[in-house]
């Protein structure tokens, strides 16, 4: 494959292909961020929350075997080579979960619903990218820089088993089966979630499709000939990277993050037309767009001072043990909880 397409394109088609499976999983299985940590506040349905317990199980335990099989390097990966900043994850993981209560989606649950017509969602696509580009590489980069410093080449663990190897010598494997086992069997200890069997399949499929990134791209970085990232499934400096390749295809190229994007867009666009839910909307009330506008805002941002969003940090770093990952988990949490609640039932005390 590396022969006809090359690297960049190679990489783009694996990003692609697990794009199309998370699209899907959006659509046919319902699996959203927002959606379930509204479910779990506000309607004591906790089923899609076990969905993300899920993907993570399997995501941790497939990636630690991959590890353990020498089929991938996780100290190669952004979130154990960078030396983790528990302030930038903390601050990054409420601005990026009051932000996507506030739009209404993540950018992957946006892409998702873009795939399925609203165009609300283009908005909030589009205004994430740019806000993320703004403070990786843009105007306000330097300055993110010196408020959260940036340490890549980590000599200490960033991560659970990076720790229990080095200091227990416990093999990647056993780790991985021990967690995310132990994730999975919690998330599963659900009457009413085993009867939901779609739900679980599909949850099954988002962690699959996060391990067959690290797989793929450590692959094409192992046999090729150009560098390339060894990266998996993530949608908030993705976004960006897609919307400046839009914009210079001539002189650039395809990397992982743009097929993963599009992907998920079109992926997304097949589970819609399936369940006969493609529809085309728009927003007709300009304050609810500038709500949305404003959340998108502080999702870009979030993601980057986090190093990932509800997807990168919430099931990307969780396969690889990453410190951060549970940090960001609950920030996000919390940050949507503040948002729902000031959507839901207000500020105001009760009289």
């Amino acid at each position: 494959m590396l022969d006809v397409l090359g690297e960049a394109n190679s990489a783009a088609l694996i990003g692609l292909l697990g794009g199309l499976a998370l699209g899907l999983a959006a659509r046919l299985g319902r699996f959203c961020t927002l959606g379930a940590i509204e479910d779990v506040l506000y309607s004591s349905d906790d089923r899609r929350i076990r969905m993300w317990g899920i993907a993570i199980g399997v995501a941790i335990i497939g990636t630690h075997f991959a590890m353990a099989g020498g089929l991938m390097d996780g100290t190669a990966t952004a979130y154990l080579d960078r030396v983790w900043n528990p302030l930038g994850t903390i601050i990054g993981g409420l601005m990026f979960g009051y932000g996507m209560a506030l739009s209404g989606n993540c950018g992957y649950g946006a892409l998702a619903r873009l795939g399925g017509g609203d165009l609300r969602s283009f908005v909030i696509v589009i205004v994430m990218g740019l806000s993320a580009y703004l403070v990786m590489s843009g105007p306000l980069a330097h300055f993110r820089v010196w408020l959260f410093t940036v340490e890549e080449g980590a000599r200490s663990p960033q991560g659970f088993s990076q720790l229990a190897q080095v200091h227990l010598g416990i093999g990647p494997a056993l780790t991985g089966l021990l967690l995310g086992g132990a994730i999975l069997i919690f998330s599963l200890a659900s009457a009413r979630m085993l009867r939901s069997l779609n739900m679980v399949f599909w949850a099954a499929v988002v962690g699959i499709a996060i391990v067959l990134g690290w797989v793929g791209t450590y692959w094409v970085a192992m046999t090729g000939f150009e560098a390339e990232p060894i990266e998996t499934h993530s949608f908030a400096a993705p976004i960006g990277d897609t919307i400046y390749y839009a914009m210079t295809a001539s002189g650039n190229s395809l990397s992982f993050s743009v097929g993963s994007v599009l992907g998920v867009v079109v992926g997304a666009f097949v589970g819609s037309l399936f369940k006969g839910h493609f529809r085309w909307e728009a927003c007709e009330d300009p304050r609810e767009l500038k709500r949305q506008i404003f959340g998108a805002a502080l999702m870009g941002p979030g993601a980057i001072l986090a190093v990932g969003c509800s997807i990168g940090q919430g099931v990307s770093a969780f396969s690889v043990l990453a410190f951060s990952a549970p940090v960001a988990f609950l920030a996000i949490f919390a940050g949507a909880a503040l948002g729902l609640k000031q959507l839901i039932t207000g500020f105001a005390p009760a009289e």
